[in-house]
């Protein structure tokens, strides 16, 4: 009798076909994905305002404006020539010379989950209607366009989105996700607010008493049962947990992205600066995975819809979302110019749409406005220290060139070494076009249209 063969870790083929996949790794990774000016791919840090900020009360107060149109709020001074900021932001008007605002940003759709597909995918949402859920028709995310044509290195996500999920009830916001692109390009969705002092990605660590070595003997174990077990590879379901198996091991034993998640790390100086709250903490954690090679990276600020001010607009605003939000981006573009890393990074901070110009004086409230709103955006061969853009006197609509999400789509693309027209696939297998927007040239040149 021949003796049994072994593969390379020391199991036989009978104990492999009776493992099978169950409980073979002890670790996980959801939605992990595979993985510009166009001299070189650039990153991309998303500070997203979900339930979208009220441009009044952050880039284009009116101060001259009546009452009902004024609001509650002053206005300050920045430094840069015709740009005012709301008295609430003293950080970042502060610092007005390092990024650029544009004020005349517009489009449509005045649901949140319509608006957020189209500003975070640069395409509108295809058959959307109002509160469209998320699902794999949709158009990719930028991390996930950015993966499909660029494939970061082994053990690096192509795009990483925290540190909330946004999803209400039943509602699943689009936007977050790969759309028709398919799930091995999805970023990576972390829920743990790095505030805490407990904060840890557990589906980053080995199983309780698991080296690196074993991890890798398991990693053997899998291929061979891929191996002796065709008719599992051959299941598209099956392929895609193998493959996102192995996406963790690779974060596990690369490290680097592992270690970024280590956010005690950072000396508390540099803590401090950004805010001991789960806003700054988390845009801290942004640069942190971008130095660590993420491409792409959202910062959620607060649970979904958290900007969605129908009431109460003026005290939240200035008590509750924009000092946190105002200390964490000025410090993220403070440190990543002291880093060198703001040549190579975009930093947008915007939400789905704008707000109501005309106060609701019931509720002290402002509805949704998509047909205008404010962006800021840094790095990344911005010219700073300019306002693109101006509205008319309410706010209420752009009275120079407009620009729609697609355009913001297509300059997200050009930044991250895409090419916005370039042609992928969806579900059907019928090409489409990724972006049909134009670049928002001022941004770079300066030169206003």
């Amino acid at each position: 009798m021949t003796a049994p063969h072994r593969h390379t870790i020391g199991v036989t083929r009978r104990e492999l076909l009776q493992v099978g996949y169950s409980g073979l790794l002890g670790l996980g990774l959801a939605n992990a994905a595979t993985a510009a000016p166009r001299k070189k791919p650039k990153s991309l840090i998303i500070v997203f305002l979900t339930g979208a900020a009220s441009h009044l009360e952050t880039w284009d107060p009116k101060p001259d404006a009546p009452a009902e149109i004024r609001g509650e709020l002053g206005a300050i001074q920045t430094r840069t020539p015709g740009l005012l900021a709301c008295e609430a932001m003293p950080k970042l008007a502060a610092r007005s010379d390092k990024f650029a605002v544009v004020r005349s940003l517009a489009h449509r759709e005045n649901n949140h989950l319509v608006a957020t597909h189209h500003v975070l995918t640069g395409h509108q949402q295809p058959g959307a209607f109002f509160d469209k859920v998320a699902s794999r028709d949709d158009f990719p995310n930028y991390a996930a366009g950015r993966s499909y044509f660029h494939k970061p290195p082994e053990g690096t996500p192509g795009g990483v989105n925290l540190p909330t999920y946004l999803q209400e009830g039943p509602l699943l916001w689009p936007g977050q996700y790969a759309g028709f692109l398919g799930p091995n390009h999805d970023p990576m969705q972390v829920t743990a607010d790095p505030n805490k002092p407990d904060f840890r990605i557990d589906n980053l660590r080995p199983a309780a008493g698991m080296d690196v070595d074993q991890l890798r003997d398991r990693v053997a174990l899998l291929d061979a049962v891929n191996a002796q077990q065709r008719w599992l590879a051959e299941s598209a379901e099956t392929k895609k947990l193998s493959d996102q198996q192995h996406q963790a091991v690779s974060v596990l034993t690369s490290g680097a992205v592992a270690r970024a998640f280590e956010i005690d790390r950072e000396p508390a100086a540099v803590r401090d600066k950004y805010g001991r709250h789960a806003f700054g903490q988390s845009i801290l954690m942004a640069r942190r995975l971008v130095e660590a090679g993420v491409p792409v990276v959202q910062a959620n600020m607060g649970r979904v819809q958290n900007w969605d001010t129908h009431g109460n607009n003026f005290k939240r605003m200035k008590d509750e979302l924009l000092p946190p939000t105002d200390r964490g981006v000025a410090a993220l573009i403070d440190d990543l110019g002291d880093r060198g890393m703001l040549d190579d990074t975009l930093v947008m901070v915007l939400g789905e749409f704008g707000r109501t110009p005309k106060v609701d004086s019931k509720t002290a409230g402002r509805d949704h406005w998509a047909s205008c709103f404010c962006g800021l955006f840094a790095g990344a061969g911005v010219r700073p220290g300019q306002v693109i853009g101006r509205s008319d006197k309410s706010g209420g609509y752009p009275v120079t060139t407009p620009y729609s999400p697609d355009d913001i789509g297509a300059t997200v693309y050009s930044v991250l070494g895409v090419d916005p027209t370039a042609e992928v696939r969806d579900r059907l297998n019928r090409p489409v076009q990724l972006n049909r927007g134009r670049v928002i040239t001022p941004l770079f040149d300066g030169r206003s249209e």
